[in-house]
């Protein structure tokens, strides 16, 4: 099959960027290349609201720039988009004319309730919420949305971003007496919608602003996993990262690990922005989303093109899309997956492990990827498993739940994962690590019982005496290697279930 390729521009009042995106086989978007720029257009704008010429001819420039990377691509589409800085501006029309004729681009205006759309829809395209709100900051706007059961119910455009509301500080470092204002400005303005107080939902973040906090907070805290996508952080964090900046000197804030130079200057009116909203919406947590408007845009157009939904199984598309770059073995995952749910719901329904549906859908999760690692390498398979699956981005999944997937999936022995998840060890409770290792256990069980992929057995059946489980599988075909293997991996069951297990291999 042909790869096919997507261009986005997007035209915005501090940056432009120029994004190109594969169509993989899962229908999937794969971000390939991404090429910034700081426009900072918003400075060129006029008194009068006009983006004078020298704005123009910025934004040419950058736009001839990313044609020269557009031109080694042979592209399905190619969309250009600008938000506030040009939609804000009186002479918007002359703006599109010069860009017609010096670049023979056609640019698209996003009015401000497309912009707020268009993040809403790059979340529910990448993350598995159901409920939210989401934060789009801007350089001269921020949108915000609020959906229920995946649904857009509300938006709203507020005609201030990180570039406009600087001018509340005189220098980059404010004081207390500037930081008050802006907040009390916040405030004011977050009550005009009643429909953001007290939702006590997660409140998503999108856009550069957002991920520079993310990046910032994760270099204060040494964070050990890699990857910004669904980074989960509470007001006590938001707070931290801005009494860190707010407290540093000038000259080391542009300096800052995490911190984009560009940024240096509108970072704190962003943070605030973050802060004043969570407290408004009364928020579970900050979520940060790596997706937004380009891709927002790019879903809708897509959805048209193909006639598809735009409410996607997020999760479930991941999961398949992993299957297919690790060109893993759909009939032998189908196998252990159906062996794995009958083991599970023994255990379950004769109260051998304490398990529930949260369990079952992880178990599913771990028992698609199991083992990946060996199309690296088999002998270290493993390790690849593990580091693969916890520093890779899955839609659909916070980091918590993705590290719980990383170390049922790479499941080897009780003294593997336990190398594994000590540098995590404080996220979990002592139950929940004893529940990990107990479904890595089933996992590696069930696996063995198609060591050889054949799908060579047929059925199994179970019978639990006081101190031994006997464990009858019938077999269509000589099952010696699989019989090797149970054996020698059933003391990890043993363990899980406090009993003794006994194997009966039965040649149907």
């Amino acid at each position: 099959m042909k790869k096919q390729h997507y261009a986005i521009i997007d035209i915005g009042s501090n940056t432009m960027r120029l994004v190109i995106y594969e169509k993989t086989k899962g229908n999937r978007l794969k971000e390939i290349e991404n090429v910034k720029a700081s426009s900072r257009l918003r400075t060129f704008l006029e008194e009068d609201n006009t983006l004078n010429q020298a704005g123009i001819d910025r934004l040419i420039d950058t736009l001839k720039s990313f044609q020269e990377v557009l031109d080694t691509y042979t592209l399905q589409d190619t969309i250009c988009a600008a938000t506030a800085a040009v939609r804000q501006a009186e002479n918007k029309k002359e703006i599109e004319t010069q860009i017609v004729e010096r670049t023979g681009l056609n640019i698209r205006i996003v009015s401000e309730q497309e912009e707020a759309y268009y993040g809403y829809l790059a979340v529910i395209h990448s993350t598995s919420l159901t409920e939210g709100v989401t934060v789009d900051i801007g350089g001269g706007s921020t949108e915000v949305t609020y959906f229920e059961g995946r649904e857009l119910k509300e938006s709203h455009s507020f005609p201030f971003g990180a570039l406009t509301l600087k001018d509340f500080f005189h220098k980059s470092i404010p004081t207390t007496e500037e930081l008050s204002k802006l907040r009390h400005y916040l405030k004011d303005q977050f009550a005009t919608l009643p429909w953001l107080a007290d939702k006590e939902v997660k409140l998503v973040a999108i856009g550069g602003s957002a991920r520079n906090l993310a990046q910032v907070h994760q270099n204060l805290e040494s964070y050990p996993l890699a990857g910004l996508h669904e980074y989960q952080m509470f007001q006590k964090d938001i707070m931290e990262v801005s009494n860190h900046l707010t407290s540093l000197k000038p000259a080391k804030l542009a300096k800052v690990e995490g911190l984009s130079k560009d940024r240096a200057d509108i970072i704190i009116p962003a943070i605030e922005v973050f802060h004043c909203l969570y407290q408004t919406v009364q928020a579970e947590s900050l979520i940060l989303s790596r997706k937004g408007l380009r891709d927002g845009v790019l879903y809708e157009h897509l959805a048209k093109q193909f006639d598809s939904s735009l409410f996607p199984n997020v999760l479930e598309e991941s999961i398949q899309e992993l299957v297919n770059d690790y060109d893993l073995d759909r009939k032998h995952i189908s196998h252990v997956q159906n062996l794995t749910e009958q083991i599970f719901d023994f255990c379950k329904e004769n109260g051998l492990i304490h398990l529930d549906k949260q369990d079952r859908q992880l178990l599913k999760m771990a028992s698609f990827l199991f083992n990946l690692g060996e199309y690296i390498d088999s002998e270290s398979s493993p390790q690849h498993t593990f580091y693969l699956l916890a520093n890779r981005t899955i839609d659909g999944l916070e980091h918590r739940e993705r590290l719980k997937l990383a170390l049922v999936a790479s499941f080897k022995n009780k003294t593997v994962f336990k190398q594994f998840i000590q540098p995590y060890k404080s996220w979990f409770l002592k139950e929940e690590r004893q529940k990990l290792l107990d479904l890595g256990s089933l996992l590696k069980f069930t696996y063995c019982l198609d060591a050889t992929k054949r799908q060579i057995v047929e059925k199994i059946e179970f019978t639990s005496k006081k101190k031994t489980l006997i464990i009858r599988i019938y077999t269509k075909g000589n099952a010696m290697p699989e019989e090797y293997q149970a054996e020698k991996q059933k003391k990890h069951l043993e363990k899980a279930i406090g009993k003794e297990v006994d194997l009966e291999f039965i040649d149907l």
